[in-house]
């Protein structure tokens, strides 16, 4: 059978690192085992230096792109950029998947209508929470909302990576029913335990019988790090002794470090920066008791399922949509939105030994869950479409 052209389209990607850049990788990467891939992205410079895209094992195009000083992303500009709209041309896809509504999401809609293509969209972010904190006004941000479902709604179909992503897009105005594909990982379980913990303790000086607590993901305020923090002193001040670590980085780090001084929580603080080295992410993760969650911002955080990966369970706020796939206190620990509920909900965990073992090895049993599997069932979906468009024609 004929390898058929697939290409994914995103408005940003490395060696920016976020959650959606991590999903478009991971299936560029599988979809490799059965058909062409394209990923189409913009220019993106860090400091001096390009990305190398020959280290992957997909083909990239980037678009021109400028720098907005004012947020952490490029505004991609493929309208102004004739090789990069040759280059889509030249693809000769057969089917398009966008992972955001923006400038190349937006161009790749158009393309697959004009040329007939199935075309697919994933719901990846909650984006009335970013529109209303870069514009301060709800005018702007419906606005703003209607423009990007209206390029959701020209997909012939929409995934959400969760349920209640889902339901949240209803309320934004997708007029249709999404299907649910869950995220995954490329993690897979430690195999020596006690080699693992060693490596990260050695790298971080933390001592071996100390509890380790782990949050993993940009270090931006939307994420409720601060309410970490909160939640820690408390513990602190009433007698626990645990070494937390942030993994990322993002505009807020230096609010972070500060804020962590203040409360007198340094020595207690490990501020990892961003860590590349997957082998090192899997001791990392393997090392936390827990992942302190709190964010009310994602809709499926690719770290929760990394951490079950490990047995690590998380605890999350209720009302939060990432937690969409967890049951409450079977895989997964799950509070009031209150730092003082937070923190007694962590110093019980740690005072139930029993309690603790059943929900870890139950977000392993439930939660984790590999690309492989979850690639496997997108292409199985993208043949239907390419062969559901051809029966149309």
């Amino acid at each position: 059978m004929e390898k058929i052209n697939i290409g994914l389209f995103l408005d940003t990607f490395f060696p920016m690192i976020d959650g959606v850049i991590n999903v478009v990788d991971n299936y560029a990467k599988r979809l490799k085992k059965f058909a062409d891939v394209t990923v189409f992205v913009p220019k993106i410079k860090k400091g001096k230096v390009r990305y190398d895209d020959s280290q992957l094992p997909y083909k990239v195009v980037r678009c021109k792109c400028f720098k907005l000083f004012f947020i952490d992303y490029d505004m991609p500009v493929p309208s102004l950029d004739s090789k990069f709209k040759k280059a889509i041309q030249n693809a000769n896809l057969d089917i398009i998947h966008i992972h955001s509504p923006f400038y190349i999401g937006k161009m790749a809609v158009k393309f697959a209508k004009e040329n007939n293509i199935p075309c697919v969209g994933t719901f990846h972010s909650q984006f009335k929470k970013d529109f209303l904190r870069a514009t301060k006004s709800k005018a702007i941000t419906n606005m703003l909302l209607k423009k990007i479902m209206k390029v959701f709604n020209s997909c012939d179909e929409c995934w959400a990576v969760n349920k209640e992503i889902g339901e949240v897009f209803k309320t934004y105005g997708y007029n249709k029913e999404p299907l649910v594909y869950n995220n995954g990982t490329d993690l897979d379980l430690v195999e020596d335990e006690k080699k693992s913990d060693d490596i990260v303790n050695k790298a971080y000086n933390i001592n071996a019988n100390e509890n380790v607590f782990l949050f993993v993901g940009r270090i931006n305020v939307l994420k409720n790090i601060l309410f970490i923090i909160d939640a820690l002193k408390i513990v602190k001040d009433k007698g626990k002794i645990f070494k937390m670590m942030f993994v990322g980085t993002g505009q807020d780090e230096d609010l972070l470090k500060k804020y962590v001084t203040e409360k007198g929580l340094k020595e207690d603080v490990i501020i990892c920066g961003k860590v590349t080295d997957r082998e090192m992410m899997r001791n990392i993760y393997h090392r936390a008791k827990l992942f302190l969650f709190p964010s009310l911002y994602d809709s499926s955080s690719l770290v929760q399922i990394e951490a079950a990966s490990q047995k690590t369970p998380t605890i999350f706020l209720e009302g939060a949509v990432t937690a969409g796939t967890v049951t409450k206190d079977v895989n997964g620990f799950i509070t009031e939105n209150s730092v003082e509920k937070y923190a007694d909900k962590i110093i019980e965990i740690l005072n139930n030994d029993e309690y603790y073992k059943s929900v870890a090895e139950n977000a392993y049993r439930d939660l984790y869950v590999s690309w492989d599997n979850v690639v496997e069932g997108a292409y199985k979906k993208y043949l239907e479409l390419i062969d559901k468009k051809k029966v149309k024609n």
